[in-house]
């Protein structure tokens, strides 16, 4: 598949993705706001809405700023990488991957920047897990299959289009 073809199809995952997000976000605004939280499974799991100010697990609290900086350079180096992937269908999961990585820091940039603060809602009270949303699915999910294809898949040959040397043939002169 040509790169052209696979940039348009990584924005309709990203779009896709960032609207389904979005809209659940609209959803536990609408539903979930001000009202006691909704109990899935009693003692496991519940929707309960929250509004996060700060990044995973409530870090750097009021840092609206710090953090739409540091998004749009991790989004600068994801969107790089996705750019520079080799167009061969071993390569056809990294691409979903890091869009799903691409929708899920848009998604939490977006409300930052309307609320001041990311929408969250998913809440595992069995473990006493910090509560999160559905971009934060997104990127913890495609980064552990990443994870696991970078170690178990992709041999050391397959990343060579990482490698920041303008030309191998160059070195062989």
């Amino acid at each position: 598949m040509r790169k052209r073809n696979w940039i348009i199809i990584d924005l309709v995952i990203v779009f896709v993705l960032l609207a389904l997000d979005q809209f659940t976000k609209q959803l536990a605004i609408e539903y979930l706001k001000d009202k006691p939280a909704r109990v899935i499974i009693k003692n496991v799991f519940e929707l309960n809405y929250l509004e996060n100010h700060g990044s995973a697990f409530g870090m750097l609290q009021n840092q609206k700023f710090f953090l739409i900086f540091v998004g749009v350079l991790f989004m600068g180096i994801v969107l790089f990488f996705l750019l520079k992937l080799p167009e061969n269908k071993k390569f056809y999961p990294v691409h979903v991957c890091l869009s799903a990585v691409i929708a899920g820091g848009i998604g939490n940039m977006i409300d930052r920047i309307r609320f001041d603060h990311v929408v969250d809602f998913f809440s595992f009270v069995l473990i006493n897990f910090p509560i999160f949303n559905v971009a934060d699915c997104y990127i913890v999910v495609a980064i552990t299959i990443l994870f696991i294809l970078f170690i178990f898949v992709f041999k050391e040959e397959d990343l060579d289009f990482l490698s920041f040397k303008q030309n191998k043939y160059r070195e062989m002169k």
